[in-house]
C-alpha cells in the first residue's frame, strides 16, 4: 500500500510539473515582506548554487511539502536559512543526508520523506540554494 501511494504521489508531482515545455519563464510572486528579507535579485540569481539549487528543486517534488517563505506540511525555505545561518561543510553534509533518509523530529512530528534516488551530491546543492534564501 505505501509503494502504490508513493507511485501515485510522484505520479501527481510529475503531472504537476510537466506541461506547456516551450515555457522558458518562471513567475515568481515576492510579498513585500520577502522583498525586505531577501538578498538583492542580481546577487542571488548570479550566484551558481542559487542557480543551480533552484533547477534540481524545481525538478523534485520539494514543494509538495515546502514552500519559500511560509510553513506548509514541511518548514518553509526561510525558517530551514535561518535555524542555519552560517552553515558548514558538516552542516550541509547533515541536511543533504536528512533529504536523502528523511527522518523526523528536528520540525515537529510530521516525518520527511526520504528521496533515496537523490544523489549526495545534488542534495548538497539543494541544501546550498535553500541556505541563500536567509541572505
Amino acid at each position: 500500500m505505501k509503494r502504490i501511494f508513493f507511485v501515485a504521489c510522484v505520479a501527481m508531482a510529475a503531472v504537476a510539473c510537466g506541461g506547456n515545455e516551450s515555457s522558458s519563464t518562471t513567475q515568481t510572486t515576492v510579498t513585500p515582506d520577502e522583498e525586505k528579507t531577501a538578498a538583492p535579485a542580481d546577487e542571488l540569481s548570479s550566484n551558481p548554487d542559487y542557480k543551480n539549487g533552484l533547477a534540481l528543486v524545481a525538478k523534485s517534488d520539494c514543494l509538495t511539502c515546502h514552500k519559500v517563505s511560509e510553513t506548509s506540511t514541511g518548514p518553509s525555505y526561510k525558517d530551514v536559512a535561518a535555524k542555519y545561518p552560517n552553515a558548514d561543510d558538516a552542516t550541509v553534509t547533515m541536511l543533504a543526508e536528512k533529504i536523502i533518509k528523511g527522518g523526523s523530529g528536528n520540525w515537529g512530528q510530521i516525518p520527511m520523506t526520504p528521496h533515496p534516488t537523490v544523489s549526495i551530491d545534488d542534495a548538497k546543492q539543494m541544501v546550498k540554494y535553500v541556505l541563500l534564501l536567509n541572505k
